[in-house]
């Protein structure tokens, strides 16, 4: 990612697929995830047609790193980073966005500005790269292209934190959505009562001047009823100008898909494929046009291969869903529109099996389900 590459690229005939999933749930902490792994399905219970889209590339394997988010950043001379939080390495991966290949890491364990513990949702801003760290409990933010770390926030506040989104709804100013999902119990696998759900999504506000960064506690959201309260939490999302905040709901036992608040974190009661995620509801990026056009893509985590589903950013409806040849258990996704010799039409970037970063190329997502390639 150092320098922009031009690469060849033969593209595959798509062929269309198709798929069987089944159901699964997740556990938040290392203890229970070992258990529930053994539970978590193939894609062979119910079927679903998808169209498989052959990775651009994969990233080398990153063995113990336990790859979980990702991000990526435009460098001014045109360098595209690829950025991956390494869970289990305490640390974040960077790597060539046009070829994978492994550049740098970055951080290590500690809590020490710079240092990591659990570093789990990454969110690239301008310059600014904003870290979740879960057993830190606190969000850092550091400076691009040097890694120099700014400031952090969230301690005193979160106490598991996962993901992240933000925008600037005015200049110099950051919103900032924090999802929180402690757990009961002595190996944190036991969901807590309702009347404590009511922080899983937390905002933040944030001042910017030159490298100083001012931060608030804002407001903790999340409905404390049965039927609407979000219990497992990890991805959020959101859109500006449909007024939406996508919050993942992961319990598929409840229901696993995203729960639609508005930008004041208020739940809409509006569902976003719930019902339709049968593994697990992941990572979730936009697709966006400047008239409010475009599309969510959201991971529905298999073991065996992720299901990409593909929604309508406007109405929410469901448009279609591919398979890479390999992917499966993605976490995070990200989508770059910005072209690169390699994506002259962007790219789609999904973690894979907790080991490497799968690229699509945008132009064969969109050919194999008759999505638009450009905004124009």
């Amino acid at each position: 990612m150092i320098l922009p590459m031009s690469v060849a690229f033969r593209r595959r005939a798509l062929l269309p697929a198709l798929l069987v999933l089944g159901l699964s749930g997740c556990a938040h902490w290392r203890a229970a995830e070992a258990d529930e792994a053994q539970d978590r399905p193939l894609a062979a219970a119910v079927g679903l047609p998808a169209a498989v889209v052959p990775e651009a590339f994969s990233t080398p394997d990153q063995p113990g790193a336990e790859i979980d988010s990702v991000s990526a950043w435009l460098a001014p001379d045109g360098a595209r980073w690829l950025i991956a939080t390494g869970k289990d390495s305490h640390d974040l991966r960077v790597f060539d966005g046009d070829d994978g290949r492994l550049l740098r890491t970055v951080g290590g364990e500690g809590d020490a500005p710079g240092r990591f513990r659990r570093p789990n949702g990454v969110f690239v801003w301008g310059d600014r790269l904003f870290v979740v760290e879960r057993d830190n409990r606190r969000v850092q933010v550091l400076d691009l292209p040097s890694f120099r770390p700014l400031a952090t926030f969230g301690e005193g506040a979160l106490e598991s934190p996962y993901g992240l989104w933000l925008e600037e709804p005015a200049a110099g100013e950051l919103t900032v959505w924090v999802t929180d999902s402690p757990m009961d119990g002595e190996d944190h696998d036991r969901l807590p009562p309702l009347e404590r759900l009511d922080g899983r999504l937390q905002r933040f506000d944030l001042a910017l001047d030159g490298d100083g960064v001012s931060a608030r506690a804002a407001g903790r959201f999340g409905p404390t009823d049965e039927a609407n309260a979000l219990h497992l939490v990890e991805s959020v999302a959101g859109d500006r100008a449909h007024g939406v905040l996508l919050v993942a709901e992961e319990d598929a036992a409840r229901g696993t898909g995203y729960h639609v608040h508005d930008l004041e974190g208020r739940d809409t009661g509006r569902r976003l494929g719930v019902g339709e995620f049968r593994a697990q509801a992941e990572g979730i990026a936009a697709w966006t046009c400047p008239d409010g056009s475009g599309y969510w893509v959201a991971a529905d985590q298999f073991t065996d291969r992720t299901v990409f589903r593909v929604f309508d950013r406007a109405t929410l409806a469901t448009l279609g869903a591919f398979v890479g040849r390999r992917t499966a258990g993605t976490d995070g996704l990200w989508i770059r529109q910005a072209p690169s010799p390699r994506f002259p039409a962007g790219v789609l970037y999904a973690a894979d099996d907790d080991l490497r970063v799968s690229a699509f190329d945008w132009r064969d997502v969109a050919r194999a389900l008759g999505l638009r390639e450009t905004c124009r």
